[in-house]
């Protein structure tokens, strides 16, 4: 099969890491020939491009496919997409995120290729201003009907998106973005990690996963942090990640005087992460939105309880008194209890570190993400009149 996508930057992020796995999988597995195109990936995150350009595929970088919004850019990013997707001729083009999404489903539309769209986390959501959340709403009703088939990373997103009048529920298809699992498994380095990090065993680590950056839920830590610690000395709270925040976060750590209670890690590649969650006790979630964090499958195949927001797809692997703690969005009181909560109580840590990885190791094993993908793409050719080619053209 010949697969083109899209999406806009190569970042580290979840969105990024699922649809590079994809590709990988889709050349090492499958023997397909896959295009993958994207602008620059811009900022302090991290780049996916390295790990792209290992896997084989053809990767085209494109200037104007910058994730920021510029009317006459966007027309040549349009022009740019339409003239690689001419010249490559896919079977399939597979969208993703929200920019890239609808210039390339519309470029496919036009050149009546078979398209799929993945949603990573709807377009429209909690936090934008009134006139982004309308506009974007507005623009995924468009491009709808550009492409045959949309893949949600949770039940919640198809249902925000009828909810929204996009579409109709058999056009869309539930795939839970998937990760290696076996990394996860491994608790071996528990102990050499912690005294890198200079943390006593019988300290509890609190791990947050993710980008420094707005709506990621970081100012909600450390608004409880000061409490918590009081009530439990123990605790130590660990950020994971690099972002435009780190300074500002940095700084109010200090003015807290909370130096002693925080380990920002910086920018770690994905690779390292399943190394880092075995040094923690608790993962904690404070996005206010995402589709579906992989960080939450992520700390339940690790054996750790997860205490989150309750936003878009997370209760669908956190299951509130089993797995971990679902805490409405900005209810900060029950935050710090259900934190102290399991700071004090290790075998409620182990039972739900338990009860999640049980649930989480299967829906999340990547080949099954990938074969479930690659049903979809078989499915929509059939539509189509087309055969699902095997493996590469060349």
């Amino acid at each position: 099969m010949r697969i083109a996508h899209v999406i806009t930057r190569l970042i580290v992020g979840g969105a990024q890491e699922n649809t590079v796995a994809t590709v990988e999988d889709h050349i090492q597995q499958d023997g397909d020939d896959v295009a993958l195109i994207t602008g620059p990936p811009l900022g302090p995150e991290g780049s996916l491009i390295p790990r792209a350009e290992q896997s084989g595929c053809e990767l085209i970088v494109m200037p104007e496919l910058a994730r920021s919004i510029h009317p006459l850019r966007e027309v040549k990013a349009y022009r740019q997409l339409k003239k690689k997707l001419r010249e490559y001729q896919p079977d399939i083009v597979h969208t993703h995120s929200s920019k890239a999404g609808i210039l390339a489903r519309r470029a496919a539309f036009e050149l009546r290729l078979p398209c799929v769209h993945t949603i990573h986390g709807a377009a429209f959501h909690y936090g934008q201003s009134s006139l982004a959340y309308h506009l974007y709403r507005q623009a995924e009703r468009t491009a709808e009907p550009w492409c045959d088939h949309i893949i949600s990373v949770a039940d919640a997103m198809s249902q925000q998106y009828l909810a929204a009048g996009i579409g109709k529920p058999e056009k869309y298809t539930t795939i839970y973005s998937g990760f290696d699992v076996e990394p996860f498994l491994d608790s071996s380095p528990r102990v050499q990690l912690r005294q890198e990090w200079g943390v006593a065993e019988d300290e509890i680590l609190v791990g947050k996963i993710g980008r420094l950056f707005p709506l990621k839920g970081h100012e909600a830590i450390l608004d409880i942090a000061p409490h918590v610690v009081r009530v439990c000395p123990k605790v130590r709270f660990v950020f994971i990640g690099d972002g435009i925040l780190r300074e500002q976060y940095e700084a109010e750590i200090r003015e807290a005087g909370l130096e002693k209670h925080f380990l920002l890690t910086g920018l770690v590649p994905p690779s390292e992460i399943p190394r880092l969650m075995q040094g923690l006790d608790v993962v904690v979630h404070t996005s206010q939105w995402e589709g579906l964090a992989r960080v939450l499958p992520q700390g339940l195949v690790s054996g750790k309880p997860v205490v989150s927001y309750d936003i878009d797809g997370a209760r669908e692997v956190v299951r509130d008194h089993q797995t971990g703690f679902l805490v409405e969005r900005d209810d900060r009181t029950r935050l710090k209890q259900a934190i102290i909560e399991l700071a004090h109580n290790p075998s409620l840590r182990a039972r739900f570190g338990e009860k999640g990885r049980e649930l989480c190791v299967r829906m999340f094993d990547r080949r099954r993400m990938t074969e479930q993908i690659r049903e979809v793409y078989c499915r929509v050719l059939a539509d189509r009149g087309l055969p699902a080619v095997s493996g590469s053209r060349r």
